[in-house]
């Protein structure tokens, strides 16, 4: 069996459950070590894309804010670096759909902690089809992380 790259995964475990702005956070979420390096991709992570929609009669398109976790020192790190991290998603995206970053506050030494999330729980059927979208991922760590961001995205989801 192939590896296949993680960048086909993730629309594929996001695409049936989420509307498009998971699919575009799981792409950041697969790109995060390029867009800030290495370093700050193990300590940081993008957590929510917030969409400004375009109103009637505005010529402006539509355009996001991503949240990213980190802690207060990361923050000031990346908040220096806020351009140079706008300007590569933007290259990734090929379009200026992210206009601005927010920094949210993470706790602990180890990167961010779990956002608080809505109290839902994934159906049976809904964990059932994730565990069928991952089963060719041989990588474990990759697995880990992809049914981290499907099981997210399923509790926001459910009820």
């Amino acid at each position: 069996m192939a590896l296949r790259p993680l960048s086909q995964s993730v629309p594929a475990v996001t695409a049936q459950v989420c509307q498009r702005k998971y699919v575009m956070l799981g792409r950041l979420l697969t790109h995060w070590p390029e867009i800030v390096g290495e370093e700050l991709a193990a300590k940081t992570q993008p957590t929510k894309l917030r969409y400004r929609k375009k109103r009637p009669g505005q010529t402006e398109k539509s355009t996001a804010i991503l949240e990213i976790a980190a802690t207060p020192s990361d923050s000031t790190l990346l908040h220096y670096r806020k351009d140079l991290i706008l300007e590569r998603i933007n290259q990734i995206f090929g379009e200026s759909w992210v206009a601005d970053i927010r920094f949210i506050a993470a706790s602990g030494r180890h990167g961010p902690s779990p956002r608080r999330m809505k109290a839902g729980i994934p159906t049976p059927a809904q964990t059932e089809t994730l565990r069928e979208m991952l089963e060719k991922i041989d990588d474990p760590a990759i697995y880990e992380r992809l049914e981290k961001l499907g099981t997210a995205i399923l509790q926001e989801k459910s009820p």
